[in-house]
């Protein structure tokens, strides 16, 4: 039996900012045929990705992706409404260097095929930066970075986003962040226009004059300035409110770091990972790798491609003295913190120092709210969702040695999805905290 309609493939929104959640159908196919859907998308690198997914529709040919779990040879095996998306694998090209930062608008296209040869097609697009979201390029006091301010008129709440090793400007962070209502600046602190190529030595002093151009120019709401870090970023993200006290409002830390560390592989060229990356004062501050007696750098160092460098960080935690005089002080954070980790990061165990983290402010009875998102079988890669999460291993984008972040696939995307709605009411609610009686 054949239905009348000719076969449709839904996608319901078709063109939304890309944290939307979309819903994809199939309609009108025979009944109970097989089905592939195929979707690719071409990348503004010129890289291309593409999954597959073999479906069974139902005794009306209709099918709905959040409900129907996929038969093998498909890209992923459980119902996910966004399986097609975070399954897209690299097939030809290669990946820019920070290519999940661009804000280049992305379309997905679908295409559906019956045993029988009938066809249905559609296209899904993806907004980086949402409708009315202006951005400006800030090349003044010194800084490097990129504004993207919300539609609607100011003032605005203000989240700063910090990268991590690999340097640059996460443009993409921000611009949805401005989608949400907040003014996102995007700052580079190297690898990055009239910044140094490495992290080695950068002072913290950058960062607090970024914090007061921030409440000078753009005159927050409620005068509210968070910091948003990734890696490096959320370790950094975590010092300067540790440093800096009031001045920053909250502290969200994708994957952190509970102690200092050094250069590590994004140091200037012939320097030892041990090398500072921070100071204050014109001074380096201790790292944990300061000293250190159960240090193990064999792993770190591995030639065997590619790096799974978690232990090296596992072993400088073993020695309890260098972990003290290196910790972050989170205790003298004047705001909430949110924390997000993976259990299976392949970087270094951020769960477990993010678990640090959260049971010195429980110790301290710190006054503010303090959150930890772990997600089982995660890895260090975890950003808003509806990306491609088949990447697990990639090029360090300073070092250019091959890393794995660890975590499936699946679990990454789980994590991206689960994580992204709660961050943005993380910063929601800090906002009120911020707010005067």
């Amino acid at each position: 039996m054949t239905n009348a309609h000719s076969p449709s493939l839904l996608v319901e929104p078709r063109d939304a900012l890309i944290d939307v959640p979309r819903r994809i159908r199939l309609a009108h196919f025979a009944q109970e045929e097989t089905v592939e859907i195929r979707a690719s998308l071409t990348r503004a690198d010129g890289s291309v990705w593409q999954s597959r997914a073999l479906f069974t529709v139902d005794a009306n040919g209709a099918l709905d992706l959040s409900e129907a779990v996929p038969a093998e040879g498909s890209s992923y095996r459980h119902a996910s409404a966004s399986g097609l998306i975070w399954s897209l694998a690299l097939i030809s090209g290669s990946e820019g260097v920070r290519a999940d930062e661009a804000i280049d608008a992305r379309t997905i296209e679908l295409e559906a095929t019956g045993a029988s040869g009938s066809r249905a097609s559609a296209t899904l697009m993806q907004q980086i930066v949402g409708e009315g979201v202006s951005r400006t390029e800030i090349r003044e006091a010194g800084l490097a970075g990129t504004l993207f301010r919300p539609a609607a008129a100011g003032p605005h709440p203000v989240v700063i986003v910090l990268n991590g090793s690999g340097g640059g400007i996460n443009e993409a962070r921000a611009a949805v962040l401005a989608a949400h209502g907040f003014a996102g600046f995007a700052l580079g602190y190297f690898q990055a226009p009239g910044r140094p190529d490495y992290i080695s030595a950068t002072p913290l002093e950058y960062f607090a004059k970024a914090i007061e151009w921030v409440q000078k120019t753009l005159a927050p709401t409620h005068g509210f300035v968070a910091l948003l870090g990734q890696s490096r970023g959320a370790e950094l993200a975590l010092l300067l409110g540790a440093t800096y006290g009031r001045a920053v409002s909250a502290v969200v830390g994708y994957v952190p770091s509970s102690v200092v560390h050094g250069a590590l592989r994004a140091g200037r060229p012939g320097e030892h990972p041990d090398a500072p990356a921070w100071t204050l004062d014109g001074q380096p501050l201790p790292t944990v790798w300061d000293n250190n007696r159960n240090a193990d750098w064999s792993v770190f160092n591995s030639t065997v491609s590619p790096v799974r460098q978690a232990p090296s960080f596992v072993s400088a935690l073993q020695d309890p003295d260098a972990v003290e005089r290196s910790r972050i002080r989170v205790e003298d954070i004047a705001g909430p913190v949110l924390l997000l980790s993976g259990t299976d990061d392949g970087f270094w165990p951020s769960s477990a120092m993010a678990d640090s983290i959260i049971e010195r402010l429980r110790e301290v009875k710190h006054p503010y709210p303090a959150a930890h998102l772990k997600y089982d079988g995660a890895g260090h890669s975890i950003q808003f969702p509806f990306v491609p999460t088949t990447r697990i291993v990639k090029p360090h984008a300073v070092a250019k040695v091959d890393l794995t972040a660890g975590g499936t696939p699946g679990a990454n995307a789980h994590a991206n999805a689960d994580s992204w709605p709660r961050v943005v009411e993380f910063l929601r609610a800090a906002i009120l905290l911020n707010a005067p009686l």
